[in-house]
């Protein structure tokens, strides 16, 4: 009786206040949590989706960071407490992970947008791509006047003395081996998926191994190149574009033997908040926020009408520029999903000896 008092209470103090209060339903907010790499980057997505997004639509966006590792999705997907309701992932991660069944299938009736209108949507049924990246090797040309013009360049200590950066990792590291080597870039994964290509790779990365520096995460990159530990070091092509635009950084880039690859949405399986979660989708699946993004940092849209809408001026600084594709290596994940824990374990191996 006194609950029931109480409940009418609430109503006609709503009323009072000029709002009508259902009984029995409260309102709260829509909201999400999308997860993405850090730094300038997801300072750059933030203004080109996060907020619009939210004052558009009126889900709030919480933010958090990774450096691309699945193991938090699986242990949340697994317990069944999703607090990541978006990743910015990986085609790698998406097919594994779909396969696992630890990512939503993405419902294309609810994003509203053609799906063949957006390059790299078929890799996976639980990705929504947002981004065309390119990683490059960029060097500071106030100690290299003349620097390295491709990547045989950046594994020649007798040319270019002086410490390199590398990701710790395998992924694209054996590529740029292999490609240092001369493999040319569309006999890359066939030699990389035989015994003998992995040897040549790290007989290639041995002849560099000692003025390596090692780094784990993207920001890192840069960073060390701006302090001076090294003197190149690959990275996604927004981290020197941003320390050049923004922190007037002496960088330079190299094109040649650029790796490109499709960044995705992923959905972890379970999310509460799965309304709020296709709002964002579809609101990302457009034109207008990847070409905001573009003219933030130099990354190609995936959406097919979107590129009509670039600002000229950025394509200079885009991956999928045609000048910047002569000799473009596609991030094969099909290779890597086959490959990754045999060829993780001898990078592991090979980085103790």
């Amino acid at each position: 009786m006194i609950k029931m008092l109480l409940t009418v209470a609430s109503a006609i103090a709503g009323l009072a206040a000029g709002t009508l209060v259902p009984i029995g339903h409260t309102f709260a907010a829509e909201k999400l949590t999308i997860t993405s790499y850090g730094g300038s980057y997801q300072a750059a997505l933030r203004k080109a989706y996060f907020e619009p997004f939210s004052s558009e639509s009126g889900v709030t966006v919480n933010e958090d960071e990774y450096n691309g590792e699945d193991a938090k999705i699986r242990a949340m997907v697994m317990s069944g407490s999703v607090t990541w309701d978006v990743v910015d992932g990986s085609v790698q991660t998406a097919i594994r992970m779909c396969a696992e069944g630890l990512l939503e299938t993405i419902d294309w009736k609810r994003i509203g947008v053609d799906r063949s209108k957006l390059i790299g949507a078929q890799e996976s049924d639980c990705l929504v791509p947002y981004v065309i990246t390119g990683s490059v090797v960029g060097y500071d040309k106030s100690k290299l006047p003349v620097g390295p013009k491709n990547m045989a360049d950046f594994f020649d200590l007798q040319k270019f003395p002086g410490k390199r950066g590398l990701r710790k990792s395998p992924v694209k590291t054996l590529e740029m081996a292999l490609m240092a080597d001369g493999v040319s870039i569309k006999d890359v994964y066939k030699v990389l998926s035989t015994s003998d290509g992995v040897d040549r790779a790290f007989r290639k990365l041995d002849t560099i191994k000692k003025d390596v520096i090692w780094y784990t995460s993207l920001a890192q990159a840069t960073q060390l190149l701006a302090d001076g530990e090294v003197i190149m070091v690959p990275a996604p092509i927004g981290r020197f574009y941003d320390a050049i635009k923004n922190s007037g950084k002496p960088f330079e880039i190299v094109w040649e033997t650029q790796i490109q690859e499709v960044a995705p949405w992923l959905v972890p399986k379970g999310t509460p908040r799965l309304d709020a979660v296709y709002k964002f989708l579809a609101y990302s699946a457009t034109p207008r926020p990847q070409v905001s993004l573009t003219h933030i940092l130099p990354f190609s849209p995936v959406n097919r009408d979107a590129m009509a809408m670039v600002d000229p001026a950025m394509k200079p600084y885009l991956p999928t520029e045609p000048e910047h594709m002569t000799n473009t290596l596609m991030h094969d994940a099909d290779f890597w999903l086959g490959h990754d824990d045999q060829l993780r374990q001898r990078f592991n191996v090979w980085l103790a000896k």
